[in-house]
């Protein structure tokens, strides 16, 4: 007997920290650090503009003249963003990022951001399955 594929909703991180889009980089960096967190939803007036990742924000900061100080997120941001509604199947989450090289999914419900799922939360599921369905 197979067992119903879970949502995301089960393995997202629930209220995740974001940030506005025109903090500058060394907020961004400020809040990941603080927090210890690899990926900050962009925000401008409550709506999801763009992803801003560590890796953005070292890329940037490594570029010849770029003041963190001074420079605003939503220039080092990817307006491009992965979203899923909370009821949206686990493996076809997990099979788009895999697909796409995603390294989050944005957890969206009536045009608020309510979660987020990160390749840290996929390792998180793909454990927590392999101990409960496989292990004998």
């Amino acid at each position: 007997m197979s067992k119903a594929i879970p949502t995301i909703q089960k393995y997202m991180t629930t209220s995740p920290h974001s940030i506005g889009i025109d903090q500058t980089l060394t907020h961004a960096h400020a809040m990941m650090r603080e927090h210890h967190i690899r990926h900050l939803p962009v925000l401008s007036g409550g709506k999801l503009v763009g992803m801003l990742t560590d890796r953005d924000l070292r890329f940037i900061e490594t570029l010849k003249d770029v003041d963190p100080t001074e420079v605003k997120v939503e220039e080092a941001m990817s307006s491009e963003v992965y979203s899923v509604s909370p009821d949206s199947q686990l493996d076809d989450v997990v099979s788009e990022m895999a697909q796409h090289k995603y390294g989050s999914a944005v957890i969206m419900q009536n045009q608020k951001v309510v979660g987020i799922f990160t390749t840290v939360d996929v390792c998180k599921a793909f454990a927590e399955l392999l101990h409960t369905r496989l292990a004998k």
